[in-house]
Protein backbone atom coordinates (compact mmCIF):
# COMPACT_ATOMS: atom_id res chain seq x y z
CA UNK A 1 0.00 0.00 0.00
CA UNK A 2 1.77 3.38 -1.12
CA UNK A 3 1.34 6.64 1.21
CA UNK A 4 2.08 9.96 0.49
CA UNK A 5 3.00 12.68 2.97
CA UNK A 6 1.27 15.63 3.21
CA UNK A 7 1.60 18.51 5.30
CA UNK A 8 4.34 16.32 7.29
CA UNK A 9 2.20 13.47 7.93
CA UNK A 10 1.36 10.31 6.62
CA UNK A 11 -1.53 9.75 4.13
CA UNK A 12 -2.96 6.79 2.89
CA UNK A 13 -5.85 5.77 0.32
CA UNK A 14 -7.69 2.36 1.45
CA UNK A 15 -10.91 0.11 0.63
CA UNK A 16 -12.70 -0.09 3.75
CA UNK A 17 -15.22 -3.21 3.80
CA UNK A 18 -17.79 -4.17 6.17
CA UNK A 19 -20.27 -7.11 5.86
CA UNK A 20 -19.52 -6.85 1.73
CA UNK A 21 -20.53 -3.83 1.61
CA UNK A 22 -17.13 -1.38 0.59
CA UNK A 23 -15.76 2.38 0.21
CA UNK A 24 -12.97 3.73 -0.72
CA UNK A 25 -11.31 6.16 1.83
CA UNK A 26 -9.04 8.79 0.68
CA UNK A 27 -7.87 10.56 3.56
CA UNK A 28 -6.39 8.32 6.12
CA UNK A 29 -3.74 9.22 8.47
CA UNK A 30 -1.72 6.52 9.31
CA UNK A 31 -0.57 7.25 13.58
CA UNK A 32 1.22 4.62 15.11
CA UNK A 33 0.98 6.21 18.04
CA UNK A 34 -2.79 5.90 17.95
CA UNK A 35 -3.64 2.96 20.36
CA UNK A 36 -7.18 1.55 18.28
CA UNK A 37 -7.75 3.30 14.87
CA UNK A 38 -10.97 5.05 14.64
CA UNK A 39 -13.38 5.76 11.52
CA UNK A 40 -15.43 8.89 10.66
CA UNK A 41 -18.78 7.28 11.18
CA UNK A 42 -20.04 9.49 7.58
CA UNK A 43 -17.20 8.10 5.94
CA UNK A 44 -18.25 4.27 6.53
CA UNK A 45 -22.13 4.95 6.52
CA UNK A 46 -22.41 3.75 2.83
CA UNK A 47 -21.08 0.18 4.49
CA UNK A 48 -23.83 0.16 7.30
CA UNK A 49 -21.88 0.39 9.62
CA UNK A 50 -23.45 2.78 12.36
CA UNK A 51 -22.54 3.33 15.95
CA UNK A 52 -23.76 0.36 18.05
CA UNK A 53 -25.28 2.29 21.10
CA UNK A 54 -25.78 -1.06 22.77
CA UNK A 55 -22.47 -3.27 22.49
CA UNK A 56 -20.57 0.02 21.99
CA UNK A 57 -18.28 1.50 24.59
CA UNK A 58 -18.30 5.23 24.56
CA UNK A 59 -14.42 6.04 25.31
CA UNK A 60 -13.06 10.02 24.47
CA UNK A 61 -10.16 10.14 22.12
CA UNK A 62 -7.31 12.36 22.56
CA UNK A 63 -5.31 13.92 20.49
CA UNK A 64 -2.05 16.36 20.83
CA UNK A 65 -2.95 19.59 22.55
CA UNK A 66 -5.32 17.90 24.58
CA UNK A 67 -7.96 18.10 21.96
CA UNK A 68 -10.70 15.34 22.73
CA UNK A 69 -13.73 13.89 20.94
CA UNK A 70 -16.30 11.10 21.80
CA UNK A 71 -16.23 8.18 19.66
CA UNK A 72 -17.93 4.67 19.99
CA UNK A 73 -15.61 1.82 20.51
CA UNK A 74 -16.96 -2.02 18.69
CA UNK A 75 -15.69 -5.40 18.25
CA UNK A 76 -16.76 -5.81 14.64
CA UNK A 77 -16.59 -9.53 12.74
CA UNK A 78 -15.90 -9.61 8.86
CA UNK A 79 -14.19 -6.01 8.54
CA UNK A 80 -11.46 -5.80 5.68
CA UNK A 81 -9.35 -2.97 6.15
CA UNK A 82 -7.07 -2.31 2.77
CA UNK A 83 -6.18 -5.96 1.72
CA UNK A 84 -6.67 -7.18 5.56
CA UNK A 85 -9.38 -9.43 6.87
CA UNK A 86 -10.37 -9.58 9.88
CA UNK A 87 -12.60 -12.03 11.64
CA UNK A 88 -12.36 -9.66 14.74
CA UNK A 89 -11.33 -6.21 15.09
CA UNK A 90 -11.61 -3.10 17.71
CA UNK A 91 -12.36 0.06 16.38
CA UNK A 92 -13.66 3.14 16.84
CA UNK A 93 -16.43 5.12 15.05
CA UNK A 94 -16.52 9.15 15.85
CA UNK A 95 -16.23 12.36 13.84
CA UNK A 96 -12.35 12.57 12.58
CA UNK A 97 -13.48 14.85 9.09
CA UNK A 98 -14.70 17.74 10.10
CA UNK A 99 -12.35 18.48 13.04
CA UNK A 100 -9.62 17.03 11.54
CA UNK A 101 -9.85 16.37 7.90
CA UNK A 102 -9.04 12.72 7.66
CA UNK A 103 -11.34 9.88 7.17
CA UNK A 104 -10.18 7.66 9.59
CA UNK A 105 -6.73 7.00 11.58
CA UNK A 106 -5.04 3.64 11.08
CA UNK A 107 -3.60 3.16 14.70
CA UNK A 108 -1.16 0.52 15.71
CA UNK A 109 -3.80 -2.30 16.09
CA UNK A 110 -3.91 -2.42 12.46
CA UNK A 111 -0.23 -2.90 11.80
CA UNK A 112 0.25 -5.82 15.40
CA UNK A 113 -2.99 -7.68 13.71
CA UNK A 114 -1.71 -7.07 10.08
CA UNK A 115 2.00 -7.32 11.10
CA UNK A 116 2.57 -4.59 8.76
CA UNK A 117 5.08 -2.11 8.84
CA UNK A 118 6.11 1.31 7.14
CA UNK A 119 8.68 1.88 5.16
CA UNK A 120 9.36 5.60 4.92
CA UNK A 121 12.37 5.18 2.05
CA UNK A 122 10.13 4.09 -0.47
CA UNK A 123 6.68 5.08 0.91
CA UNK A 124 5.36 1.96 1.31
CA UNK A 125 3.18 0.04 4.43
CA UNK A 126 4.21 -3.97 3.84
CA UNK A 127 4.23 -6.90 5.36
CA UNK A 128 6.98 -9.59 5.67
CA UNK A 129 4.90 -11.84 3.22
CA UNK A 130 4.13 -9.60 0.28
CA UNK A 131 3.88 -5.70 -0.19
CA UNK A 132 0.21 -4.57 0.01
CA UNK A 133 -1.17 -3.62 -2.62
Amino acid sequence: MKFCIKNGLPIVSIDFTYQGSNVHLERVLVDTGCAVSIFDVDAVEVTELTIDPIDGIVKRMYGIGGQSELCYEQKLQNIKIGSFNFSNFTLQLGMTREPYGFDGILGSDYFLKSKSMIDYANLKIFNDKKHIK
